[in-house]
């Protein structure tokens, strides 16, 4: 069995680590403020982002970050996004030379764009950057950790290593398949909350199945041509980190970015909802770094563009989403 951290004691962070501990794994959860640490470590339990899920006890929880990676023969990563060049920055010079670092989290870097194997590349070292792996998939925190079935894709640009991250966070419950795609595997994830937004802010609004269905449908076009404007496998989006983890974020209750875009579709001020929730939508901080790219690129994002006015410019939902039923009509595979 092989010696696991995950660092980011978040909601899917927490049940990756219970996950990994069921499977036999050491496994130690690093939680980047103290007092969590302790909290998690005294009840069992992270009450504060996955509540009702029991930590198994052979879980070690710690906020000490050196001593979480060191010595750790694969290291987890689910910090939110933005969190990432700092925390791995700070954890590169503690890694094992031969650790394969493993990437769960899902979203853009503002102000440079970069995905986040980009910030890998800058961050680690280049063997371990070009050895990194990247998880994405339709997989909630709450039915992982409470051991229901799910599939979930791996990618890297380095076959073994994809092939040993298969192997040993696979289990009888959580399947994992190997991809070779690292940008289509990580667009795909980072792009589907966007939609997920708008998903939410049409059924707050009102507009019906057909609406929902629309939107995930040319939502699933838009993220497959920024995809291959960077060089992504369009069939990569057929998969489980582009179709697959699209339909669960927009229809899913558990969704975030979905209860985001219900609380706008009810006229609710971006800031109030933020203010309203302690965990991380991704999407609200991709939706404006995906709108810069879209335009770097010259893709056609309607999606994205409209979920940023109504996000950053203070559009009216009620007026946006209506907005892309007029836009100039053209072919579907246009």
């Amino acid at each position: 069995m092989a010696q696991i951290a995950v660092i980011g004691a978040g909601s899917y962070g927490t049940c990756l680590a219970i996950l990994f501990a069921n499977a036999g794994h050491g496994v130690t959860l690093w939680c980047r403020r103290p007092e969590l640490a302790e909290t998690v470590r005294e009840s069992g339990e992270n009450r504060e982002y996955l509540p009702g899920a029991r930590l198994p006890e052979s879980i070690h929880i710690t906020s000490d970050l050196a001593g979480a990676v060191n010595g750790r023969e694969i290291v987890v990563g689910v910090t939110p996004s933005h969190g990432i060049r700092a925390v791995f920055g700070a954890a590169a010079e503690h890694l094992e030379p031969d650790a394969v670092v493993v990437n769960a989290s899902k979203g853009l870097e503002e102000g440079t764009l970069n995905r986040i194997d980009q910030i890998y590349a800058d961050i680690l070292p280049p063997a371990m950057a070009g050895r990194a792996a990247y998880l994405s998939g339709p997989t909630f925190a709450k039915e992982v950790a409470s051991g229901l079935p799910g599939a979930i894709v791996v990618a890297s640009a380095d076959h073994d290593s994809a092939a040993r991250v298969q192997t040993e966070l696979a289990t009888e419950r959580f399947r994992v398949y190997t991809s070779d795609d690292v940008v289509g595997v990580l667009i795909g994830g980072a792009l589907k909350n966007i939609v997920a937004i708008a998903a939410g802010t049409s059924d707050g609004l009102g507009l019906g199945l057909n609406a929902r269905a629309a939107l995930i449908t040319r939502g699933l076009a838009e993220i497959t041509r920024i995809g291959v404007a960077l060089g992504a496998n369009p069939l990569t989006f057929a998969g489980l980190s582009g179709l697959g983890d699209l339909v669960l974020t927009c229809s899913g209750d558990l969704s975030r970015n979905r209860r985001v875009g219900l609380a706008l579709g009810k006229d609710k001020k971006l800031s109030d909802i933020i203010a309203e929730t302690h965990m991380v939508a991704e999407g609200v901080k991709t939706t404006r770094v995906a709108h810069e790219l879209a335009q770097k690129l010259g893709v056609a994002a309607p999606i994205t563009e409209f979920m940023y006015r109504v996000m950053y410019q203070s559009m009216s939902a009620a007026k946006a989403l209506p907005q892309l039923m007029t836009r100039a009509l053209r072919s579907e595979r246009g």
